[in-house]
């Protein structure tokens, strides 16, 4: 199976972070640093280029977003929990994982997976079914940074919970109404953390199987944060305490 990737961060960062490409097409017109750079790269990774048109480019485009560059490129291949925990431990680091139960706008997915790549995170968990997929749109989002995240789909998180904590990981979730405000707890490490969707936060058995439950202080009208700027301020709090595993 094949994907389209569209713009020049989408383009860019498949081909550094080593996806399979069939094929790039590019407008004619372009000629800046960046289209010349994913030139270079094509050419060292053997992946065909096109000219065309800009007129067919933009019929070619599924978003009108294009910026001059369309990649049919391989579907994105997801991890094993398991292959991410060892890689990890390979690593000599205490793992940094991050849980998503509900995340269903690809640009909030994207923008999660962007702050976890820059954060320092091993990997991050969906399940299969209520959630948004790896696709081009989150590609874009991520600004790239899915080609350097591994992520793996789940059947069912409360399981994979279980399994984790068998591997000595706690588990840390977020809910408006925990006791415990997040940049006023030791997290502990390793450490695997939860984030909800928007509408209805972490499903019941999910929270019950979480060690501990942080909340973001609200002091306005709204009752809850974008979830993608809620898991940055927890994701930034377990790096600032030292549990990505670089600090």
């Amino acid at each position: 199976m094949s994907e389209q990737l569209e713009g020049i961060n989408s383009v860019l960062e498949a081909l550094r972070g080593g996806r399979k490409i069939e094929k790039i097409y590019l407008d004619e017109t372009r000629k800046d640093q960046r289209i010349k750079s994913i030139i270079t790269l094509a050419a060292r990774n053997k992946v065909a280029i096109q000219t065309i048109s800009r007129k067919r480019l933009q019929a070619l485009s599924h978003t009108g977003m294009s910026q001059g560059v369309i990649a049919v490129a391989a579907d994105y291949r997801y991890y094993e929990v398991e292959a991410i925990l060892e890689n990890a431990f390979a690593e000599g680091k205490k793992p940094f994982l991050i849980m998503l139960d509900g995340i269903e706008d690809p640009q909030n997915l994207g923008s999660i997976i962007r702050t976890a790549e820059c954060a320092g995170v091993d990997g991050i968990i969906l399940p299969r079914h209520g959630s948004a997929p790896i696709t081009p749109a989150v590609v874009r989002a991520s600004a790239g940074a899915v080609e350097y995240m591994k992520i793996a789909r789940v059947t069912n998180l409360a399981n994979t919970i279980d399994i984790l904590k068998k591997a000595g990981m706690w588990v840390v979730g977020t809910a408006p109404d925990a006791r415990f405000l997040y940049h006023e707890a030791d997290i502990p490490t390793p450490v695997v953390l939860v984030i909800g969707g928007e509408d209805r936060g972490i499903r019941r058995l999910v929270r019950e199987k979480c060690d501990m439950v942080l909340r973001i202080p609200l002091y306005g009208r709204i009752s809850s944060l974008n979830a993608s700027v809620a898991c940055a301020l927890v994701a930034y709090e377990v790096v600032r305490q030292g549990g990505n595993g670089r600090s």
